[in-house]
């Protein structure tokens, strides 16, 4: 089991990447779409194996619009992302990702111990630009929208194929006890102070359409 401080350092380094990619300039995400979005998953350091083609292995954090309707976000849940066949777009081994789950059904699929982007969940490459709306044909019917940062280049990425499952052992580590994702995210269980820089840099990024 890795130590808990691990799991901290994970969340800071979550909270590095939504404060970094929100704030790159016209080629980060666009405001309205994280605005509007009703969870984000953040992976910092997504990896590609480099002897499975195109496989990927990820741990990092989910948290959704609290379910009281009240401004802010829940406490972060753990998740492992696994696998999928596609590789990287924009080179290098390792790749920090952003997952935006744009509906309730989206939101929905994140509730199950785990699922298959792809298969049971739509996801798109997300557009990037300060500016661009969500009008597209492929934004309007996207569950989510992926992003991923690499050697500082932004791009779109895709996941299809890739897993999403909880990840018990760092629950267990920022909770003191083993707690499901559905309980962290539709609950109002609360957060561990390591989860504190992922809140407030969402709350800054999102702050104009909470909900």
């Amino acid at each position: 089991m890795m130590a808990k401080e691990d799991a901290a350092e994970r969340l800071n380094a979550a909270a590095d990447v939504v404060n970094e990619m929100m704030n790159a300039s016209d080629k980060g995400i666009p405001q309205d779409l994280i605005s509007r979005s009703q969870c984000v998953v953040v992976v910092p350091g997504l990896k590609k194996g480099a002897f499975i083609v195109g496989a990927k292995y990820g741990r990092g954090f989910v948290t959704c619009r609290k379910a009281s309707g009240a401004p802010g976000w829940s406490a972060p849940a753990a998740i492992k992302v696994e696998g999928g066949s596609v590789g990287f777009q924009i080179g290098g081994s390792e790749q920090d990702v952003i997952l935006l789950v744009m509906n309730k059904s989206g939101m929905t699929r994140l509730l199950k111990s785990q699922f298959t982007l792809g298969g049971e969940g739509t996801v798109a490459a997300g557009p990037l630009g300060r500016d661009a709306t969500a009008q597209t044909d492929a934004m309007m019917r996207a569950e989510m929208l992926s992003y991923s940062r690499s050697r500082g280049a932004f791009a779109g990425i895709s996941l299809q194929g890739a897993t999403l499952r909880q990840d018990n052992d760092a629950n267990e580590e920022l909770y003191g006890k083993k707690v499901e994702n559905k309980d962290v995210l539709a609950g109002d269980l609360a957060a561990p102070a390591a989860a504190a820089p992922l809140q407030s840099a969402l709350g800054k990024v999102s702050m104009h359409k909470e909900r």
